[in-house]
């Protein structure tokens, strides 16, 4: 008897799962893999970045119940699960010097302790697969820092029975991976496919800003195919509405060219139990063989 493949997408925010993985997402619930993704907070600090919605009053004073019903519509779009891990987002702080992270929210939690409902949800939910994101965040938003912080101790502890223990049965997860959609190579092939085929491209400036930032590269060890999810994707990312403008930049790269250019969502390989091939092309290998 087959096994049933299940994948945890660990996100600081909702929105952060419609736009990192979601196609890949998307795909394995095609197959038949149960996909669950864990949203650290609510995103009740997050500005209101589509300019169609700026000034309303209603979603300003209703930002946390307006979001979750985002997430919702986002879900069920891209036909996964979803729970809150219910920490308080911590906002982004701007400024020379920064301000301090407000009281009691999500990035200045212990993190042992910070780590404990995703070590319980791991237990319960028991996935072979976790997606989260790097130790620089992605990029360097304080609660995607500590999404890392806390998706690495729980990977460890979730297995290990003397650990958390009120937490659940143990339950060790056999990849963990970070998402790397925004890496560099796709950035320049969407660019240069798009000039070569006399189109604007919205990535000049990017560019020109990622010269200028000491980066470091990181390792593409899978590239998963799934540009048949690519418009599944962009509709869980209009729910999140307060978040994007769905005439900006993200939708300015026609879908076929996407398609021929760069079909694939990309992650970097940063824990396996199981014995794999690099490149993959599937977030499973070394799994399902087994």
């Amino acid at each position: 008897m087959k096994q049933q493949l299940r994948l945890m997408a660990v996100h600081a925010h909702p929105d952060d799962e419609s736009s990192k993985g979601a196609a890949t997402m998307a795909k394995y619930v095609s197959e038949g893999v149960d996909v669950l993704v864990a949203t650290c907070t609510g995103g009740e600090r997050g500005s209101i970045l589509n300019p169609k919605l700026q000034g309303d009053p209603y979603i300003e004073e209703h930002i946390h119940e307006v979001r979750a019903r985002e997430m919702e519509e986002a879900r069920q779009i891209l036909g996964v699960r979803q729970a809150w891990l219910g920490f308080v987002d911590s906002g982004l702080p701007e400024g020379d010097p920064l301000p301090p992270l407000p009281e009691g929210c999500f990035a200045v939690q212990d993190v042992a302790e910070a780590a404990e409902p995703l070590v319980r949800l791991i237990r319960e939910f028991r996935p072979q697969v976790i997606t989260t994101y790097d130790e620089n965040g992605g990029y360097p938003h304080p609660d995607h820092i500590m999404t890392h912080k806390i998706s690495m101790v729980a990977f460890d502890a979730a297995g290990d029975p003397e650990r958390y223990p009120d937490s659940g049965p143990a339950w060790q997860p056999q990849k963990l991976y970070y998402n790397q959609g925004f890496n560099r190579p796709r950035t320049v092939a969407l660019h240069e496919g798009l000039l070569e085929r006399g189109l604007e491209s919205p990535y000049g400036e990017w560019l020109e800003r990622w010269k200028s930032i000491q980066r470091e590269e990181r390792t593409l060890t899978t590239y998963v195919p799934c540009d048949e999810f690519f418009e599944i994707r962009d509709k869980a990312l209009i729910a999140h509405a307060t978040q994007i403008d769905p005439d900006g930049g993200w939708f300015r790269v026609p879908m076929d060219v996407q398609r021929e250019v760069w079909p694939t969502e990309e992650y970097e390989l940063a824990r396996s139990l199981v014995d794999t091939s690099i490149p993959e092309d599937d977030l499973f290998a070394g799994i399902r063989e087994n």
